[in-house]
């Protein structure tokens, strides 16, 4: 049998990306600042994130005006769903692993 571990995604191991990920598997479009304040990052920080996982196509983003104020939206694609649930199954099967 297969160590679960090697079935991590190491992209998923950083809590932030971990935190953005869970947020978005769970709601539809989740804007900037709110995922700032729940997550407790700066803007650079979670730009840093949002980047890495945009790169791997895992969300996408929505840019648009609300009245005169910028807005950006996220949402996780299909390709990020799967990574991700992926990335849970090993944990939960990594959990449950004995030699």
């Amino acid at each position: 049998m297969d160590n679960p571990i090697i079935h991590l995604n190491k992209v998923f191991e950083n809590r932030s990306r971990l935190g953005i990920m869970s947020v978005l598997m769970v709601n539809d479009w989740v804007d900037f600042n709110t995922l700032k304040d729940l997550l407790a990052l700066t803007d650079g920080n979670l730009s840093s994130h949002i980047s890495a996982l945009e790169e791997l196509n895992f969300l996408e983003v929505r840019k648009e005006f609300v009245g005169k104020k910028p807005k950006t939206t996220y949402k996780v694609t299909t390709e990020g769903k799967d990574a991700f649930n992926k990335h849970l199954n090993a944990l939960e099967a990594l959990l449950k692993f004995n030699k």
